[in-house]
C-alpha cells in the first residue's frame, strides 16, 4: 500500500513508462509537470498542439526535440486526435492542456468516438495531509453535482480504480453526511445506510463501507469513540464518498489551502477507457505532476 506521494513516485519509477497524450500542450505549467514526469521515467509523452504554441510555452526550458509532437491547429481536432490515440491503444493516459474543459469533455463523451467506459465520469482527489497518516481519496468534488444513489455506486466503483493503483487491497470507505445517524429528512444519510447494507451483502464488493459518518468520525477514531461509533474505518479511512459536489469541493480545497503543514494533492478523472488528467489553471506544476503520477500508477495497475 502506498501511503504518500514519495512512495508513489518510488513505485512509478520502477515501472515501464506509460504513454500519455497531452491535448493542447502549449502551457508552461503543464509542460513543466510533463517533462519532470518524463525525466523521472514513468511517462512517455505525446504532445498535440501547434509547434509555435509548444515552443512559446516551453520558453526554451524543455527538450522538445526528444518527444513526439503532433501539429494540429484546431482545438476540437486536437481533442479528436488525442481520443483516436486512446482508442487505438497508442495512449495509456489523456491529459488536458490549454483548452477549456467543456470542449474536451464534450469530445470525450461523444457517442461515436468518445472514450467513456463506465456509466459515469467522476473526479477523485488524492490528498496527503501532514496531520493524517496516509493518503485520503475524496470523491466527487469536481464533476457530479448531486449524485443519486445509483450514481454514487458508480462514483465509488471509479474510486476503487484509483485505490487499486495505490495498492490498497480492500479500501475503507466512509459514506459522508453531516451526521452519523439516519435521518429521513436528509437523503445523504439514507443513501449512506443503503450503501453500507449493500456492501455487507456483497452487492458492492472490493471494499468496506461505513455510513452515514460525519467527517470527524471518518478521520478520527477518538471522535468516533466519543459518539459511541465502533468501526474499523473510523480513524483509518481510505476513501471519503461525499454526498454532493459542494461538500467534496470544499473539503478538498480546505485541506489543500488551510490544512496546515505540508498538504500534497492530485486529481484524476475516472470512468473512461484511460485515466484523464484535467488540471485546474490554479494547480501548481507539483499538483499537475502528482496527478500524472497517480494516473500512471492507475494505468499500470490495469495491465497487471
Amino acid at each position: 500500500m502506498i501511503h504518500n506521494f514519495e512512495e508513489a513516485k518510488t513505485r512509478a519509477m520502477k515501472l515501464k513508462p506509460e504513454k500519455m497524450v497531452v491535448v493542447s500542450a502549449g502551457d508552461h505549467a503543464v509542460l513543466e509537470a510533463v517533462f519532470q514526469a518524463t525525466k523521472d521515467g514513468f511517462i512517455q509523452p505525446i504532445l498535440i498542439d501547434t509547434p509555435e504554441a509548444i515552443q512559446k510555452a516551453s520558453e526554451g526550458h524543455f527538450p522538445l526535440d526528444e518527444v513526439e509532437i503532433i501539429p494540429i491547429q484546431s482545438k476540437i481536432e486536437q481533442c479528436q486526435k488525442g481520443l483516436e490515440l486512446v482508442n487505438n491503444g497508442t495512449a495509456d493516459i489523456l491529459m488536458k492542456g490549454l483548452i477549456p474543459t467543456p470542449i474536451l469533455f464534450k469530445e470525450i463523451l461523444n457517442k461515436e468516438y468518445g472514450i467513456r467506459k463506465g456509466k459515469i465520469l467522476s473526479h477523485v482527489g488524492v490528498i496527503k495531509s501532514s496531520v493524517y497518516h496516509k493518503m485520503i481519496l475524496m470523491t466527487d468534488g469536481g464533476i457530479c453535482i448531486a449524485p443519486t444513489l445509483e450514481e454514487k455506486i458508480e462514483i465509488l466503483k471509479n474510486a476503487l480504480e484509483v485505490s487499486k493503483g495505490l495498492g490498497i487491497e480492500c479500501p475503507k470507505v466512509a459514506a459522508i453526511s453531516a451526521v452519523e445517524t439516519v435521518s429521513l429528512k436528509m437523503q445523504s444519510t439514507i443513501d449512506a445506510s443503503i450503501l453500507t447494507v449493500m456492501n455487507r451483502r456483497k452487492q458492492i464488493p472490493g471494499c468496506v463501507i461505513e455510513g452515514p459518518l460525519a467527517i470527524d468520525n471518518a478521520v478520527s477514531a477518538e471522535a468516533a469513540e466519543h459518539k459511541g461509533i465502533h468501526s474499523e474505518i473510523c480513524g483509518d479511512v481510505d476513501i471519503t464518498l461525499m454526498p454532493n459536489i459542494e461538500s467534496g469541493n470544499i473539503f478538498y480545497k480546505v485541506l489543500v489551502y488551510l490544512g496546515g503543514g505540508k498538504t500534497e494533492s492530485a486529481g484524476v478523472t475516472v470512468g473512461a477507457k484511460v485515466p484523464i488528467v484535467v488540471p485546474s489553471r490554479a494547480d501548481t506544476p507539483e499538483n499537475k505532476y502528482n496527478a500524472i503520477l497517480i494516473a500512471a500508477l492507475m494505468s499500470a495497475a490495469k495491465k497487471e
